[in-house]
């Protein structure tokens, strides 16, 4: 690497580190050559859902299809002004991201642009684009030179991502509705999603997580350790989401302070050192 693609990578950090700490402490828990590919990742992800999400007062959809053109370009370019899609592209072509997976993804923040309630189909679509597209792609990184344990792992992988987005369509729920005008969940609203229909979402996002652990288990330790991190993050997010009301969950916004996050890494950290995680 040379001065320009450190300064890239480390702009990716910067930008993970920025956004989420949730994030960045599982990141930092990874085996350190896996830690830049991953932060690339997610700054790319980062700065197209700031795209849809948050420069308001802007052509939001030529903005898209402008950060869509210039990524294609820098990876086929290997090269670009723009340090996060720089560091993206160089994950890329360096570890053989399969671009069906960067399309999805980026169909999928389109689709924030002109979706604002979702049927089965487009609900699938986007859960798929937004979040297990993106899995996949950390996945890669996790087993470069290994497809065959790359793909023995693509569905709890996806199962895991499901898991991670439905819980975020949860959380954020209140906002997505009044600042967005958007609700993931299909055929429901903000009026018929009651305990009973908000209980039957929760069997389901249960049920991801069971079918993504039996992948995590079998995760190699270089990875093993930062994405267990990430899944009891959002595991204790989801037991504070299931045991409130359905009305609570509509108007707060949940969270797991920061202490909290610091005492599940160490024991976690622990207990892999012990050899039973």
């Amino acid at each position: 690497m040379d001065l320009y693609d450190i300064n890239a990578l480390q702009v990716s950090k910067l930008t993970t580190k920025n956004y989420s700490t949730s994030f960045s402490m599982g990141v930092a828990l990874l085996k350190k050559d896996l830690r830049l590919p991953i932060y690339a990742i997610y700054g790319f992800v980062r700065v197209a859902d700031e795209i849809v999400d948050t420069f308001h007062g802007h052509n939001k959809q030529a903005l898209l299809e402008a950060f869509k053109k210039e990524t294609f370009e820098a990876i086929e370019r290997r090269l670009s002004t723009n340090p996060i899609l720089h560091s993206f592209q160089w994950v890329v072509n360096e570890y053989k991201i399969d671009h069906e997976l960067i399309h999805a993804f980026l169909d999928s923040m389109e689709m924030d642009l002109t979706e604002k309630n979702h049927d089965p189909s487009s609900f699938s679509k986007y859960v798929f684009g937004s979040a297990e597209a993106v899995g996949l792609m950390c996945l890669k990184v996790f087993y470069k030179d290994d497809d065959q344990a790359y793909e023995s792992l693509v569905y709890p992988a996806r199962k895991l991502g499901e898991a991670f987005q439905k819980i975020n369509f949860l959380r954020d729920i209140h906002a997505d509705y009044t600042e967005r005008g958007r609700f993931y969940f299909p055929g429901l609203n903000l009026q018929n999603l009651n305990n009973e229909v908000k209980s039957e979402i929760e069997r389901d996002i249960q049920h991801d997580f069971d079918e993504a652990l039996a992948g995590i288990k079998k995760l190699n330790k270089a990875s093993k350790l930062g994405v267990l991190v990430s899944y009891t993050y959002y595991m204790k997010l989801f037991k504070k989401i299931r045991n409130a009301d359905a009305g609570q969950v509509f108007n707060s916004r949940y969270r797991i302070s920061d202490f909290r996050k610091l005492m599940i890494l160490i024991s976690l950290w622990i207990k892999c050192k012990l050899g039973i995680c």
